[in-house]
């Protein structure tokens, strides 16, 4: 007999929600615009509704629980805390909110530990026990899983890679900090080193040259570097030689079986992942040559953030 879960991925614009079966199929969704709510009682009693719908819908009586992934969310304390993306700022508890609704396990987390332990229930990391996510979007996150467990630290945020600082003194992130990861390899990031290049090399007369500025994204220089254009596989080459310096260092300190690749730039495929691979080979120290993986995260596109929020339950 299967058993179902729900899984909810707070984005700053979009809040999707999911009926997951035990094996990993995303029985029904719905959909609920974050960035129209002020008020978090309403928001998550709206949320509520719409799983209510999805059992009812999907003649489900029972769930095991409710996993979300969450900007800054704290797997220790079940609140998100100061998110900068979302309208209801401060400490902002779910799993109160969420227990004053329905009497199941809720489980909160931010969205990187989230893939990561998706990856390890539903997608390629089964039956690992060892072995590191980065997810590249908007920013870059990173879920640490060793023995089995996410590494959670004392705060709970622990295994923000994104966040290391690679170039000291380089450009400027939204954490403060000056140099981090993300601000090289996240789609931001690559929009930043497009346009640098750009503006340094006048010869080039290529498809991104009329791109205006504030219209690029990451997704044409991928598409770009595809068919040939020089300075956007440039863009790549920069851009996966800095990733993995940093997964080859993200390797010394736990010791991985495999170090999973997911999010939008990673579609770029080959492009991408060429540079990343020859970077980690050069930059790995030798006791751990041979051994780590570089993989492509399995989890579908579609409900890849669902399928990694219902995960949580099972952590």
């Amino acid at each position: 007999m299967n058993t179902y879960s729900i899984g909810i991925d707070i984005g700053g614009t979009n809040t999707d929600i999911g009926l997951v079966r035990d094996d990993g199929q995303v029985m029904a969704k719905k959909n609920l615009p974050t960035n129209k709510y002020f008020d978090a009682d309403l928001y998550v009693s709206d949320i509520y509704d719409q799983i209510e719908l999805l059992m009812q819908e999907n003649g489900i009586d029972a769930i095991e629980g409710i996993g979300i992934a969450a900007p800054v969310g704290n797997y220790y304390t079940g609140c998100i805390e100061n998110a900068s993306n979302l309208n209801f700022k401060g400490i902002v508890d779910l799993k109160a909110l969420f227990k004053a609704h329905i009497d199941v396990p809720v489980v909160v987390s931010n969205d990187a530990n989230a893939a990561a332990y998706g990856e390890l229930i539903y997608g390629g990391a089964k039956g690992m026990k060892h072995f590191i996510m980065f997810t590249l979007g908007t920013g870059v996150g990173s879920g640490v899983v060793v023995d089995g467990k996410l590494v959670l630290g004392k705060t709970g945020g622990a295994g923000e890679l994104g966040h290391a600082i690679l170039i000291p003194e380089g450009r400027l992130c939204g954490c403060g900090n000056k140099g981090c990861l993300e601000t090289y390899t996240s789609a931001r990031g690559i929009v930043q080193t497009a346009k640098e290049l750009i503006e340094s090399t006048p010869e080039y007369d290529g498809a991104l040259r009329k791109v205006a500025p504030e219209e690029l994204t990451s997704k044409m220089v991928g598409d770009a570097a595809k068919y040939g254009d020089p300075l956007a596989i440039k863009v790549f080459e920069k851009t996966g030689y800095l990733l993995g310096i940093a997964m080859a260092n993200a390797v010394t300190f736990s010791g991985p079986e495999a170090v999973f690749l997911f999010g939008g730039p990673v579609k770029a495929g080959d492009v991408l992942l060429n540079p990343v691979r020859k970077s980690f080979e050069e930059h790995l120290c030798f006791i751990f040559k041979g051994s780590v993986e570089i993989r492509v995260s399995e989890l579908p596109d579609n409900d890849a953030a669902i399928l990694g929020a219902a995960a949580l339950t099972k952590a």
